[in-house]
């Protein structure tokens, strides 16, 4: 078992922050079989609202899943408590937006996207570009 940080790293344009709206949200993630090294080519996502009871019915995981290859049950767990957003003031640098606590699974991707818009209000672009991230262990 082991907690995963994912860092965002992203320029901000008239944007005061990023941050996921609702337990709803998708983080859409690419997981890897930490038996035996499996990684799906499909994106799968997790949220908070998801719940599944894990074996023994100790606790429970916003995923769980059979790895294809070796059939091992591994599970992930968004840590709700651990979500922040990425403010105007990170804006250019690292900053954990969320953990997740995994067993069996090790997250190695993460499926973001450059939003542009305009606010018509203020007559301003607003965008966030240049998105990155990383994950590290916690």
């Amino acid at each position: 078992m082991g907690k995963f940080g994912l860092q965002f790293k992203a320029t901000l344009e008239n944007v005061t922050n990023v941050r996921p709206l609702g337990d709803d949200f998708r983080w859409f993630l690419k997981l890897k079989c930490g038996n035996c090294g499996e990684i799906p080519d499909k994106w799968q996502y997790v949220t908070l609202v998801e719940s599944v009871p894990l074996k023994g019915g100790r606790s429970s995981a916003s995923m769980v899943q059979k790895c294809k290859l070796c059939s091992r049950e591994n599970s992930i767990d968004i840590l709700g408590d651990t979500i922040k957003p990425y403010n105007a003031e990170d804006s250019e640098r690292f900053k954990t937006m969320v953990q997740f606590e995994c067993r069996g699974l090790e997250p190695i991707d993460f499926q973001p996207q450059d939003w542009t818009d305009y606010d018509e209000k203020v007559s301003e672009s607003v965008g966030i570009y240049e998105v990155t991230h990383q994950f590290i262990k916690c």
